[in-house]
């Protein structure tokens, strides 16, 4: 038990940083896969001025 005690402090910090960072990412992720999914559907729908930029 005395071994684990120095092993946990030593390591446990970078674990939870990880399990933060990697939480954050997950809901960047998710916002990222939507808006590919989405991406097809807006590149459809005519957009206002795009005629101006075809023209230029």
């Amino acid at each position: 038990m005395e071994t684990w005690i120095p092993f946990i402090t030593e390591v446990g910090f970078p674990i939870a940083v990880t399990f933060y960072l990697l939480h954050r990412v997950e809901g960047k992720l998710n916002q990222l896969i939507e808006s590919i999914h989405a991406l097809p559907e807006r590149m459809k729908c005519p957009q206002p001025g795009s005629e101006q930029r075809k023209a230029l």
